[in-house]
């Protein structure tokens, strides 16, 4: 399969347009140079492959990982339908992704509960690093063969912690398609019947959807949701709580917002994690990431800083990306006192020198933010 046709299943599959695709690029990467004419050259071949730079550009807009593009002897057919089948648009069937799911049920086997704690703890660590097309790429595999095998409390645990963490892979600034994961991550917890679970699920929810500042009445919901099942500090009330204070910070809501961060901290100070590189961890450093944003967003640019320089203190060299989180939060600042132009500058470069494979949703979403014309997001 030509690296062309790859380009156009892929975007047919997110049912763009090859001018949406240019634009996507355009915004991406800060140059615009590339055109709806350029991509259906690529395309059709008509001029030779993408660059290395823009290859780099395709995989992050894309979501699917850079040697997919750039090598020859990857099966992309086989992976186009991966992917297809994992962003839920394109009506392609991942045969040996549902044989391998319906084979284990048929058969009796497949991981037992302590293998697939041992698969969150990998998806945990992994998804601080990897882009979200091979996330959710991994993701789709796994879960095809976990929903034949929802036979008890525990496996309905882990299906719920997967299902959350799936619906962090799905675009949108509106949250629509990850608030579909969320509310099903929010049933099987309670399927689970643990109220950890049913707390941690909901919080992770809220606080993504929240610093997103994406469908803040769901983050909201959520948010009290977990409040309510247990009063107990722990991560996820603690999630809960900060998620409740980006969507008052987002509203305007100083008082609110202030008030429930003094709230996280309390919490953070009971149930805060050792753990430093694990999406189901929130250790000093992310408290302090979740901490810059919400104060950005307020315009307390002393508060801020302290809390990027605390994260940058603490922050494992390992996690490039959320060094680039605590710097678009300066470029954010600068927007917000005024320079909108040298905000969004420092945004964009901050985001243009991480590798696009390495882009997240959440960062696509911040420098939305960071550009947006209103002073509230």
């Amino acid at each position: 399969m030509a690296v062309g046709d790859l380009i156009r299943d892929l975007r047919s599959a997110r049912g763009w347009s090859q001018g949406r695709l240019a634009s996507e690029l355009v915004k991406a990467s800060g140059h615009d140079t590339i055109t709806r004419e350029t991509v259906s050259r690529w395309e059709r071949g008509a001029i030779r492959c993408p660059d290395p730079f823009w290859l780099r550009h395709l995989a992050g807009v894309l979501e699917v990982p850079l040697q997919v593009l750039e090598n020859e002897n990857v099966d992309r057919r086989r992976f186009t339908s991966i992917a297809a089948v994992a962003t839920g648009i394109a009506p392609v069937v991942a045969s040996d992704l549902l044989h391998g799911g319906f084979s284990a049920a048929l058969a009796g086997a497949g991981p037992d509960v302590d293998d697939w704690n041992e698969t969150l703890v990998s998806y945990g660590r992994d998804y601080m690093s990897l882009g979200a097309g091979e996330i959710q790429k991994r993701l789709t595999a796994d879960m095809l063969v976990i929903q034949q095998q929802l036979d008890g409390p525990e496996r309905w645990g882990v299906a719920s912690r997967l299902a959350t963490l799936y619906a962090k892979t799905y675009p949108g600034s509106d949250g629509v398609k990850a608030v579909t994961w969320y509310r099903t991550a929010v049933e099987a917890a309670d399927r689970s019947g643990g109220p950890e679970t049913r707390v941690w699920v909901r919080g992770r929810a809220a606080i993504a959807l929240g610093y997103e500042g994406a469908a803040l009445g769901v983050a909201e919901t959520l948010a009290r949701q977990a409040e309510a099942i247990d009063d107990r500090p722990s991560l996820g009330r603690l999630n809960a709580v900060m998620g409740r204070a980006h969507v008052a910070a987002i509203r305007g809501d100083e008082g609110t917002a202030n008030h429930l961060l003094d709230q996280g901290r309390r919490i953070f100070d009971a149930a805060g994690s050792e753990e430093q590189e694990s999406d189901y961890a929130v250790p000093y450093w992310r408290m302090n990431v979740f901490t810059s944003l919400l104060l950005a967003r307020l315009g307390d640019e002393n508060g801020a800083l302290k809390a990027q320089e605390a994260a940058s203190a603490t922050l494992p060299d390992s996690l490039p990306r959320f060094r680039t989180h605590l710097e678009m939060h300066r470029g954010l600042m600068l927007a917000r006192a005024g320079d909108k132009a040298g905000g969004v500058a420092y945004a964009r470069g901050a985001l243009n020198a991480l590798p696009p494979e390495k882009h997240s949703l959440t960062l696509r979403m911040l420098m939305e933010e960071v550009e947006a014309p209103s002073s509230v997001a």
